[in-house]
């Protein structure tokens, strides 16, 4: 319990002076943005998620065989359009070298344009969404996620993707000491878990009850809450900007 307290304390008050510096709280804010956006794709868009690309791979999977409430092109497009981000997110990172603060900052700020679109998208839309809005939400939203988790992987924090949960959820049980194993880390993934499980519920609650578009500006909000802090914060490049060796 006393390791868990302390993995969990460590992740949301990060020692500035450390290898990971803000980035473990950071990504947790990032996490938190999965679940709104998803939650948001989900319950409006025509079940299909533009974040956590292993569900809709499976949402494609019922499209084909013509399950009802699916849809084959709606899936494609948000593949194919997080599959671009991820490239944009992965050219990012080469042209910005090893300063993880940059690649984070940059990341962000790119997202911070995408979603703006967004919000404006959906805002003019209309509940529920007009055909002719759909897609273009599709594309935006998924681009950014594909650049989020392009940036997430490069930066290489453990246990923080923003977007895939279902190794972290693995590692809870399988890494323990009641299984054998050295110690799960279950408090930063835990709060991992807990940082997507809220963006859903925040996000799924504002699709329900208030104007549609909310889920996506509070995204708005924090990811550009972290590309303005992570440039802030690594001025001066201090040690956790470097990659991990």
């Amino acid at each position: 319990m006393r390791t868990f307290l302390t993995e969990f304390r460590q992740t949301l008050v990060p020692d500035m002076r450390g290898k990971q510096g803000p980035l473990p709280l950071l990504l947790v804010a990032m996490t938190l943005v999965t679940g709104l956006v998803d939650a948001f794709s989900y319950l409006l868009l025509g079940h299909v998620f533009v974040a956590n690309m292993t569900g809709n791979v499976v949402l494609l999977g019922f499209a084909l065989v013509g399950a009802p409430g699916f849809s084959i092109a709606a899936s494609a497009v948000a593949i194919a359009s997080f599959g671009l981000g991820a490239l944009v997110g992965g050219r990012i990172a080469t042209l910005i070298g090893s300063d993880r603060g940059r690649l984070l900052s940059t990341a962000a700020g790119m997202q911070v344009v995408l979603f703006a679109t967004s919000v404006v998208l959906a805002a003019l839309s209309g509940h529920p969404i007009a055909a002719a809005y759909r897609y273009p939400l599709i594309v935006v939203l998924a681009l950014s996620m594909g650049i989020q988790n392009a940036a997430a992987r490069k930066l290489a924090v453990p246990d923080l993707t923003t977007t895939v949960l279902t190794l972290t959820i693995t590692g809870i049980a399988a890494d323990s000491a009641l299984a054998g194993g050295k110690g799960s880390k279950a408090g930063r993934r835990v709060i991992a878990v807990a940082a997507m499980l809220v963006g859903a519920i925040v996000g799924g609650a504002l699709v329900i009850n208030a104007p549609i578009f909310y889920p996506l500006l509070i995204a708005l909000i924090v990811t550009g809450a972290v590309a303005v802090a992570t440039a802030m914060l690594g001025r001066g490049r201090p040690a956790w900007v470097q990659p991990e060796q």
